[in-house]
């Protein structure tokens, strides 16, 4: 068991608007354009946001600049990958447990919405809930209280949510592996992140930019590309995105 939860905490992120950091959002495509326009309307509101994309594409970005422009920045961003925790945890996971709650459980431990309380929680691949959690979260954020486990009443919680998925979430819900409610619940304010080989003008900025920070994190004068090793980047398919490039 402390394997399997260290296992669950290595994929939780927390950070505050004082230690955190939001990477820059590059690029001069259109499509990139269309992002910063995006984050830059939907940061002040407290919606939900569903941020669409291929594995690589910077969901988690967005959703940190999502938070740092809300009026939640000085409170936690929280991340965690859905994808990584186990079934039998997620409900722990979420929304935490009281001693007792179940074998194993030695003592009070608060989930992510009690972390995140007053700032941002970041659910990646979240077309990974087990289905009968996605109901007990689909009440919290309707209702905005929540019940850890083993627990004898609802407590409040004040979190704004950014679900993040590389999957079509639709098609997961016509195919019965998703709830409906909760899709359309998370579809307030969607964007879909454009692929890396849809926007191979991009890809020279975001190639400096990863050069110069390895070059900094060496302490070495930065180097650059002569233009066939450029031509051979913007050629290449990509199917990491960005997070192949880097």
């Amino acid at each position: 068991p402390l394997i399997k939860q260290a296992a669950v905490d290595g994929e939780r992120t927390h950070s505050r608007a004082q230690d955190g950091f939001a990477p820059p959002i590059i690029g001069v495509s259109s499509a990139m354009a269309e992002v910063r326009r995006f984050v830059a309307r939907a940061a002040p509101s407290d919606e939900t946001v569903a941020v669409y994309g291929e594995t690589g594409t910077g969901k988690e970005v967005v959703a940190r600049h999502l938070h740092s422009g809300s009026r939640r920045a000085q409170g936690p961003f929280v991340a965690v990958n859905a994808a990584c925790v186990q079934r039998e945890l997620f409900e722990s996971e979420l929304f935490g447990h009281r001693k007792g709650a179940y074998t194993g459980a030695a003592g009070n431990r608060d989930g992510l919405f009690v972390e995140a309380e007053g700032g941002t929680l970041c659910i990646d691949e979240v077309a990974g809930l087990p289905l009968d959690c996605q109901a007990k979260f689909l009440r919290a954020l309707e209702t905005r209280r929540i019940r850890p486990l083993g627990a004898a009443r609802e407590q409040d919680s004040d979190v704004r949510i950014i679900a993040a998925t590389n999957r079509d979430l639709w098609g997961e819900a016509r195919a019965g592996t998703f709830r409906e409610d909760l899709f359309f619940r998370l579809q307030v304010l969607p964007i879909v992140l454009p692929a890396l080989r849809d926007r191979p003008e991009d890809i020279p900025l975001l190639a400096e930019h990863f050069m110069a920070l390895m070059a900094a994190e060496y302490g070495r004068r930065p180097k650059r590309l002569v233009p066939e090793a450029m031509a051979r980047l913007q050629q290449y398919d990509w199917p990491g995105n960005v997070r192949e490039l880097r």
